[in-house]
């Protein structure tokens, strides 16, 4: 296959983790300047992101049924690609779970953990920007690692925040409602942390 024709598959990763970012950048804005009725305005933008990321996922499912050869197995790059989508899916969701809940304030916690969840798309556009060296996997593996390490942070993160949340409030709803929102910023570190195992997995398949 042609260097030419690889690089479709480079770029439309790379595309879709730079739209990841765009959409996590946002999710911090939302949240450090909150306000509940600029919710559906806000969530329309936000579609504008995941819609564009699915574009490129419909892009990339074309690509892989009518190509012959393809850099890497053809399951590894779908999957890779569907685990991508997801993080989009996921940041978008956020904003949905903040839609149907309706908290009057956001927490300190939540704003750490968007801002985690943006350093980790940050680490997937560079992840992606360094995969066509996927034969020299060093700088991958790195990145890889730096995402599993953003995710734990997450982790502790999330624990603090439901932690908290318990007691600084004795609304039994408020409680449930920001365990979700918890539950959900946390599955956008976790979709992050599948595309960079995806693309280990990847890496030592083929380096």
């Amino acid at each position: 296959m042609s260097k030419k024709t690889d690089a479709f598959y480079f770029e439309n990763f790379g595309a879709v983790a730079t739209l990841c970012a765009q959409a996590a950048d946002y999710l911090v804005e939302f949240l450090t300047d909150y306000n509940p009725s600029l919710l559906l305005e806000r969530m329309e933008t936000m579609h504008s992101f995941e819609h564009a990321a699915d574009m490129k996922k419909h892009e990339m499912s074309e690509a892989l049924a009518k190509a012959f050869i393809t850099p890497f197995e053809r399951e590894d790059l779908a999957e890779l690609s569907g685990n991508l989508d997801e993080v989009a899916d996921n940041i978008e969701e956020v904003l949905q779970r903040f839609y149907v809940d309706e908290p009057t304030r956001v927490t300190e916690e939540s704003i750490l953990l968007a801002k985690k969840v943006a350093l980790c798309c940050g680490e997937l556009q560079t992840l992606f920007a360094e995969l066509p060296n996927y034969k020299k996997p060093q700088k991958l593996r790195e990145t890889v690692i730096r995402v599993s390490d953003l995710e734990e942070e997450c982790d502790k993160i999330y624990l603090e925040g439901y932690r908290n949340i318990k007691r600084e409030s004795n609304d039994v709803l408020e409680i449930v409602s920001w365990r979700k929102i918890y539950d959900y910023l946390e599955r956008c570190a976790d979709a992050c942390e599948h595309v960079a195992d995806s693309v280990d997995k990847i890496v030592m398949k083929n380096s």
